[in-house]
C-alpha cells in the first residue's frame, strides 16, 4: 500500500518534499529510500530540523572536531554543518532536478531567523549561504516578514532561488507574490536567465487551525465548536485563487514569455498538531496541480498507509473558504490579529530553535 497514496498525489500534480534532513538520512541512504520508493522530489529544512539532527547521535563528531582544531567560530561553524548536509542533498536531488527542468529536486535552507526583520542582513546571509551550498538546486528561506519583502525581490533579481517561508495571511501572501514577480522583472531586466531561477511560497497550514481553535474553544458556543479544523484549509484554498489570479495576469505572461517558473504554493506546517483530526487531513484536503506539500516523515508514511487521495480538493471550493473565514468575526475573532499571532511566535520559535543550535555546537566546539 506504501506507494499507492503518494503515487496519486504525484499524479494529481503533488509535488512531495520531505520536511526533515540530517546527516543519518544521508549516509544511511534513507534519503535516497525516501526518494525511490515514497515519491519524495525535494526537501525543506529550517533551524528545528538542524537542532535536533545535530543533537542526536556522533553524526557531526568528526566534522565539529576539524572545526574546533582550526578554530572557526560558532556563527561560521553552524553555516559549515548545515550546508554541507544541503549540498549534499542537493547532489541526492539533482537527477530529479535535471528531470523536471527546475522545478523538482529542491533543497531548502533557511537564512538566519535572527535577521528576520533586516532586510540587508537577511540579503548578505542570503548570498552567503547560496555561495556556500553552490548548487543550483537549492533554495534560501527567507521569511515573509514585512522586512523580508524587499530581500525577496532583491535575491531573486540577483538569480538567487528563493523559498519564501511562514506565510500566514492572505494579505501578505499576495505581497510575496508581487515581491516575486518584481524579483523575475528586475532579474530579467539585467540579463539573467529565468529558466532556473525558481522560488515557492511557504504557507502554513496547521498552526491557524492551531491558534483559532484555541479561541473558539475560549468562546465555547455550539457555532464556535461548529467552526473548529476549518480555517487552515479555507485560508490555503484561498490563497491558492490568489495564485491563480496571478497567474492570469499580463505580467505573469510576461514573464512566462521569458522563460519564468511560477512561484508555486507550497503547503507547510501539515503535520497535524489536534490528535482528534485526521492525521492526513493537511494533506488529502489540498490536492490539485501545481502544488507542493511539505511534510515530516510520520505524516508521509500516514498518507501513504491510510491517505484517501479524492482528487483535485481545492479547485471550485473558494466560496466555502471565504465563507467559513468570514463566519469568525461575528464570533469576535479577528483574523488580522491571528496572523499577526503566529508570524510572530513562528519567527520566535525558529529564533529559539537557533539559539539552541548556537548552544549545542559551540559547547561541541569546545571539548
Amino acid at each position: 500500500m506504501m506507494a499507492d497514496a503518494l503515487a496519486e498525489l504525484s499524479a494529481d500534480g503533488v509535488s512531495i518534499w520531505l520536511d526533515d534532513l540530517s546527516r543519518v538520512r544521508l549516509t544511511s541512504g534513507s534519503l535516497r529510500d525516501d526518494v525511490a520508493h515514497r515519491h519524495i522530489v525535494g526537501v525543506t529544512t529550517n533551524p528545528t530540523i538542524f537542532a535536533k539532527a545535530v543533537s542526536s547521535g556522533d553524526a557531526y563528531d568528526a566534522q565539529l572536531g576539524d572545526l574546533a582544531t582550526r578554530g572557526v567560530a560558532v556563527g561560521e561553524a553552524l553555516r559549515m554543518i548545515t550546508t554541507a548536509d544541503v549540498r549534499d542533498a542537493c547532489d541526492v536531488f539533482r537527477p530529479i532536478f535535471d528531470a523536471t527542468d527546475g522545478v523538482d529536486g529542491r533543497v531548502s535552507i533557511e537564512v538566519d531567523p535572527l535577521f528576520a526583520h533586516d532586510t540587508a542582513a537577511t540579503v548578505a546571509e542570503a548570498r552567503q549561504l547560496w555561495w556556500l551550498v553552490n548548487r543550483p538546486n537549492a533554495f534560501i528561506k527567507i521569511p515573509a516578514t514585512l522586512e523580508g519583502l524587499p530581500a525577496i525581490r532583491q535575491c531573486l533579481a540577483e538569480g538567487i532561488s528563493i523559498n519564501v517561508t511562514l506565510i500566514f495571511s492572505l494579505e501578505r501572501y499576495a505581497a510575496v507574490a508581487d515581491a516575486f514577480l518584481a524579483g523575475l522583472e528586475d532579474a530579467h531586466a539585467a540579463g539573467l536567465d529565468l529558466d532556473h531561477l525558481g522560488s515557492v511560497a511557504s504557507f502554513f497550514v496547521s498552526r491557524v487551525d492551531t491558534e483559532i481553535d484555541k479561541r473558539l474553544d475560549t468562546i465555547g458556543t455550539p457555532a464556535a465548536a461548529a467552526l473548529r479544523g476549518k480555517a487552515a484549509i479555507a485560508n490555503a484554498r484561498l490563497a491558492f485563487e490568489h495564485y491563480e489570479s496571478v497567474l492570469a495576469s499580463e505580467r505573469w505572461k510576461r514573464l512566462a514569455a521569458a522563460g519564468g517558473k511560477p512561484q508555486r504554493p507550497l503547503w507547510a506546517s501539515t503535520g497535524v498538531k489536534d490528535p482528534t483530526y485526521q492525521d492526513t487531513r493537511y494533506v488529502v484536503e489540498l490536492v490539485t496541480s501545481g502544488v507542493v506539500n511539505t511534510a515530516p516523515q510520520p505524516t508521509i508514511e500516514a498518507v501513504a498507509d491510510h491517505g484517501v487521495v479524492r482528487g483535485d480538493t481545492i479547485r471550485g471550493s473558494y466560496d466555502t473558504a471565504r465563507a467559513s473565514l468570514e463566519a469568525l468575526a461575528p464570533l469576535g475573532i479577528d483574523y488580522d490579529d491571528v496572523v499577526r499571532v503566529l508570524e510572530e511566535e513562528g519567527v520566535d520559535k525558529f529564533a529559539t530553535s537557533w539559539h539552541e543550535l548556537t548552544d549545542l555546537v559551540a559547547s561541541r566546539l569546545t571539548k
